[in-house]
């Protein structure tokens, strides 16, 4: 039996994990809130990864980058790619609330006092990006600061040039060390999502899911449709590979980012994907992956688009075409200004409600079956680090199309 487990691709081990974490949770309600340890202690496990994996893959990614006319190229393309799939993720996300209208026919009281949450203006973030402190920085896991520090000790170390060999052998080293881990780490992943998913639907139940199901169906199913037609198609018709093949490569990390919730906690398991399966190189993903899992935000995206007009609906405010322009310009911004910053997509959320004067009592509603949301949107988060880490590695002949088609 052992050994037939052994030959299942991880994958189908996670998908199993999923489902039986769903059932058990559904219908051994009490038992399975005491399942959540296993979730814990995977989640720890990958946390655990976290900052050491992106500090030293990121470093060992930009000294890999010896022409820094070409890592300027690699940062102009990632950066400009993520806006520009934020900016569609959240025209969709208007569109599927606008056609199928999930606020209609729901009251929404104002008898809860929400308050808003400010963000960091977004030079306040650009400023604070800036360590004073990098021990501490890595201390506290404050991911744009470690990017930032790494970015600059990979380039010194380039700039040093053969004065730093040392240095930048170790950290070349130090990045596969970390691979390994990753392997190590994944391997419990079954185990994990079975204990996360049967706390979730534990806790949760069918009652709260019925009651905002529209609002629900519409995040999911424009999370899919984004996922196949604005991942897909891009894999498809721009970088010409074929978008089976990407799907297929990514599922691992895609049931982990829809399990924990995390950009960042999928991370290892993401940039293990990105390599491994679909021949992505080193180089290339431990850069794009780490700058995306921080500031992509295209999930979040579509559900500000389908909560907007979920919120519009509900108090019988009619958005205009100028309205929806400035929630798709304000979301697009805010996924810079809130990048890092903890609970990014409520503040997003209010954010948005507030550019177009909306009641921001509708966030107390939303908030109640967040977590069912988050799942969907931190997959399409996951999914487009992904795609964006295979389009770069395309363009820049950095693809191993034999591993990517194996």
């Amino acid at each position: 039996m052992w050994a037939l487990y052994k030959k299942v691709p991880l994958w189908q081990k996670i998908f199993l994990g999923l489902v039986l974490g769903l059932i058990t949770g559904l219908i051994f309600k009490d038992f399975a809130i005491y399942l959540k340890p296993l979730g814990t202690l995977f989640l720890n496990l990958i946390k655990m990864l976290i900052v050491p994996l992106i500090f030293v893959t990121l470093v060992s990614g930009i000294t890999s980058m010896d022409d820094l006319s070409k890592m300027k190229r690699v940062g102009l393309k990632t950066f400009f790619i993520y806006l520009a799939t934020t900016a569609v993720a959240i025209t969709i996300g208007l569109a599927f609330g606008y056609i199928f209208q999930p606020g209609v026919g729901i009251e929404l009281t104002n008898e809860e006092t929400v308050i808003a949450k400010t963000a960091p203006s977004l030079i306040d973030t650009l400023l604070n990006i800036i360590t004073t402190n990098p021990i501490s920085s890595l201390a506290q896991g404050n991911i744009l600061q470690i990017i930032f520090f790494a970015i600059i000790l990979g380039l010194s170390i380039n700039l040093a040039k053969d004065k730093s060999k040392p240095l930048k052998d170790f950290f070349s080293s130090f990045s596969e060390v970390m691979f390994k881990m990753t392997d190590i780490v994944i391997s419990f992943a079954p185990i994990g999502i079975f204990g996360l998913m049967a706390w979730v639907s534990a806790s949760y139940g069918i009652d709260v899911l019925y009651s905002l199901l529209k609002v629900i169906l519409c995040v999911y199913i424009a999370s899919l449709l984004h996922m196949i037609f604005t991942y897909g198609l891009s894999i498809k018709f721009i970088s010409k590979l074929s978008m089976i093949k990407f799907f297929k490569g990514i599922i691992p990390a895609q049931m982990i980012a829809f399990t924990t919730t995390s950009s960042s906690g999928t991370l290892p398991v993401t940039t293990s994907n990105v390599v491994n399966n679909l021949g992505a190189s080193k180089s290339i993903s431990s850069f794009v992956l780490p700058l995306g899992a921080t500031i992509n935000m295209d999930g979040t995206a579509i559900y500000q688009g389908v909560c907007a007009m979920f919120v519009a609906q509900a108090f019988g405010v009619d958005l205009t075409f100028s309205n929806m322009l400035t929630i798709v310009l304000t979301s697009t911004l805010a996924s810079i200004g809130t990048a890092g910053v903890p609970g990014a997509g409520l503040i997003m959320l209010t954010l948005v409600l507030t550019s177009v004067n909306l009641p921001l009592e509708g966030v107390a509603i939303i908030a109640g079956i967040d977590r069912i949301l988050d799942m969907a949107r931190t997959t399409v988060n996951v999914t487009g680090d992904a795609m964006v880490s295979v389009f770069v590695a395309k363009s820049e002949n950095e693809l191993d199309e034999k591993v990517y088609n194996s």
